[in-house]
């Protein structure tokens, strides 16, 4: 895969971080698209050396020196996570039917490109399958013996879809309500803490009051019964689990850093269907949940005690 040149457009979102957009423009140019599409936010105001980390970032996007399209988006001023990256996808698909993006933390392994150009190409035309997700979070655990695996959870650490997918995106969930969602995702998980958390991160998201942009594609993912294409092998590091991330902070994470593997060649599972199981994998972390699962039980049998001894006395 060394000298694989992808045949898909790329979008890379950057900030103001330049040593991992560094790392990461090194393997685009390794990959040579054809198409590239730079989006990048601007400095925030009263920020410290924001203006010039945004500058040195800059700096290293325009060092293109193979023969390339490229189309760039740079604000002036900051929009935060949400607009930012929201907006510059609506740009990159107003514009290509397909592609690939990756942020500037998001470090891919070389096969990564030959990875998405195939899924891409394989299921185009396939509504079933509404993303291409290029990490692989379940921490050494295979489903089955193929390349890939399906699963309805959304990851965007280095992702691929289509223009046809990204049409339902609705950054601000007008198109859905609070009184709904609880009911509706009891269809799609079965543990309790995990429909209560999704319900109440659709709610924080919905208030506004979460400054992100990818939590809308996963539940809208969810909403239109999403398969997602998934790696049997890690093929993104996140590079940026430290105190200047915007939502990544803790470089102690199960999920930083984790090792690169590689795809050779795609094989495909027989059977179209979602490895739930694997789902619920990342989520263990994310959410929380074995500390919440013994503090559930622990006060279910406080409470059975409770009304054993307060009624059957």
């Amino acid at each position: 895969m060394k000298d694989y040149q992808t045949k898909s457009p790329v979008l890379f979102l950057v900030f103001n971080r330049p040593d991992t957009t560094n790392l990461v423009f090194e393997e685009i140019r390794g990959a040579k698209p054809a198409k590239l599409y730079i989006a990048a936010d601007g400095p925030r105001a009263g920020r410290e050396n924001d203006a010039q980390r945004c500058q040195e970032t800059l700096a290293i996007v325009k060092n293109i020196d193979w023969d390339c399209e490229v189309k760039t988006l740079f604000r002036e001023n900051n929009l935060g996570c949400k607009n930012a990256i929201s907006s510059a996808i609506d740009w990159f698909f107003d514009n290509e039917e397909e592609g690939i993006i990756l942020e500037d933390d998001c470090l891919p392994a070389k096969s990564f490109f030959y990875y998405c150009d195939t899924l891409l190409a394989k299921y185009r035309f396939d509504t079933r399958i509404r993303h291409i997700a290029g990490c692989n979070l379940q921490m050494g655990t295979k489903w089955g013996n193929d390349s890939i695996y399906f699963a309805n959870q959304t990851h965007v650490w280095g992702w691929a879809s289509w223009k046809r997918v990204w049409k339902d995106y609705d950054k601000d969930l007008k198109a859905y309500h609070e009184n709904e969602v609880e009911e509706i995702f009891s269809n799609i998980f079965t543990d309790k803490l995990v429909i209560e958390t999704w319900a109440n991160i659709f709610k924080e998201v919905k208030a506004g009051k979460i400054d992100t942009w990818d939590y809308q594609l996963a539940l809208i993912n969810y909403f239109n019964n999403s398969l997602s294409i998934n790696p049997n092998v890690n093929l993104i590091k996140n590079i940026g689990f430290r105190e200047d991330a915007t939502h990544t902070f803790n470089a102690e994470s199960a999920h930083a850093n984790l090792p690169l593997e590689e795809i050779t060649e795609i094989t495909y599972p027989k059977y179209v269907l979602p490895q739930k199981k694997a789902d619920y994998a990342p989520l263990i972390h994310e959410f929380n949940l074995v500390a919440r699962w013994k503090k559930h039980n622990s006060l279910k049998r406080r409470f059975k005690r409770w009304f054993k001894e307060r009624f059957n006395s």
